[in-house]
């Protein structure tokens, strides 16, 4: 680790050269911006004890190869060796973190469990800054957002695509990567009888990697960056399928074909999302559904890393693929922790978002702007990048939630719409048009009722 902490020294260097003289204890204040706070400089003889609450769990400690939480940790104390940090990792987070925040026992620093609503981030976090001033330097500062506040910031960034075994994948004769939904069931079909490996999980059980799948259902599927919010919204029928092979039709098609044709686990309410990491990794799965976060964790969990492969997710607009980029979890600061404390989860908040490398080492985008790209998001050079376009506070915002919401549909906040889907493939109960059909009347329902125009 010593080259590293080296290097870390120097970019603290490169970054602060031009600055001078350091904020030391006499100057505490927990709600000291987190923009002017100078990592290395500022602060260096605080004394803190922090509690960091995460949802990666395979960060906290001789886990899995690679740098983790631990090794963060000691190269931030050769800056700040009075701020002493403990992290706790909980596996089923939004859930366990629901019961931790009413009873007030979630650390000074956690990810924000998105089952928070933005209007109730004040009531558990620190202001972090002023959107307008954070969005200058950082991407994705939206991420946890009320009124114009920041109350978070996510470490990195996730294109959304789809995680293989690159061996497998060329074991079972596969040559290119797939561009279309056919050209993706077609290879899965391959992957089935050319080799031993599950051609798809689903990770089912864990339920929270279900949720992927709605990511690819707007400007993925689309191109369009303002689909989900200036878009869909008005348009009848969105689930419906379009003769070009795009939209949020396609998306979910392809779960359903994939699991009605036999090209995923016997029995989904088997899978295990901590034991299919290892699998990947040795090929006994070919092929699962992810954000990019995943694709370190799964090189690290056995011997074969070189074998693991991100690719786009298989849907073309007009000769073009496209990825959505979002924020991971953001990290909010508590409010009702001391000022030292406070103080000292901002300059570490800040310490893995600017000098650790943490974006990087976790094969994930850096949110600072202009920052590179890892080596694992080589395959999507000719993919346009694209973040959803939120509403802007003229009319129709937040058409999309409140449709959303009425409709029971729920996309992004549960799965129990992508659970069906896969029942329904396993057991024959409805054909996937069916359940498109009722997810059209149940949308165009909401739109009648608030009488919203639409079109075609």
């Amino acid at each position: 680790m010593w080259v590293k902490g080296i290097l870390i020294v120097l970019a603290v260097a490169a970054l602060f050269l031009e600055s001078c003289g350091t904020k030391g204890n006499g100057s505490i204040d927990g709600t000291v911006d987190f923009n002017d706070i100078r990592v290395g400089m500022d602060y260096t003889d605080l004394s803190a004890r922090l509690n960091l609450v995460t949802n990666r769990t395979d960060l906290i400690g001789d886990t899995r190869e690679g740098m983790e939480f631990p090794d963060y940790i000691e190269e931030f104390n050769r800056l700040y060796p009075d701020i002493l940090i403990t992290v706790d990792g909980i596996t089923d987070y939004d859930s366990d973190m629901g019961a931790r925040l009413s009873s007030g026992s979630w650390g000074d620093i956690c990810c924000i469990p998105t089952t928070v609503a933005a209007s109730d981030y004040s009531d558990y976090f620190e202001p972090i800054g002023d959107l307008g001033k954070l969005n200058e330097k950082y991407e994705f500062a939206d991420k946890t957002v009320y009124d114009d506040v920041a109350y978070g910031l996510p470490l990195c960034g996730n294109v959304e695509g789809i995680i293989y075994n690159k061996r497998i994948w060329k074991e079972a004769g596969i040559n290119g990567i797939p561009v279309t939904p056919d050209e993706f069931i077609a290879d899965l079909k391959l992957i089935n009888e050319n080799t031993d490996a599950i051609p798809l999980y689903t990770n089912y059980e864990a339920v929270w990697p279900l949720s992927i799948w709605d990511s690819y259902l707007y400007s993925c599927s689309t191109g369009d960056a303002k689909y989900k919010n200036y878009t869909m919204p008005y348009e009848k029928e969105p689930f419906s399928r379009k003769a070009d092979g795009t939209g949020p039709y396609e998306v979910f098609s392809i779960l359903y074909r994939a699991v009605s044709e036999g090209l995923t686990e016997e029995n989904p309410e088997t899978t295990s999302w901590e034991l299919s990491k290892g699998a990947m990794n040795r090929g006994e799965i070919a092929t699962m559904v992810l954000g990019s976060w995943a694709v370190s964790q799964i090189k690290g969990a056995d011997l074969h890393p070189e074998d693991i492969g991100y690719m786009p997710f298989p849907i073309s607009v007009k000769g073009v693929q496209y990825s959505v980029a979002s924020g991971d979890y953001s990290y909010g600061i508590n409010n009702r922790s001391a000022a030292p404390e406070k103080l000292a989860a901002k300059i570490f908040l800040k310490y893995m978002i600017e000098v650790s490398g943490y974006a990087v080492d976790q094969g994930s985008i850096p949110i600072v702007k202009g920052g590179k790209y890892p080596d694992d998001l080589k395959s999507f050079e000719k993919t346009k990048i694209l973040k959803d376009i939120m509403p802007d506070g003229k009319d129709g915002e937040a058409l999309f939630e409140m449709l959303n919401k009425e409709s029971g549909l729920m996309f992004n906040s549960d799965t129990t719409h992508v659970m069906h889907i896969i029942n329904s493939a396993l057991n024959k109960e409805e054909t996937f048009d069916d359940i498109m059909d009722e997810w059209n009347r149940r949308w165009n329902e909401v739109q009648d009722r608030h009488g919203i125009k639409t079109v075609q």
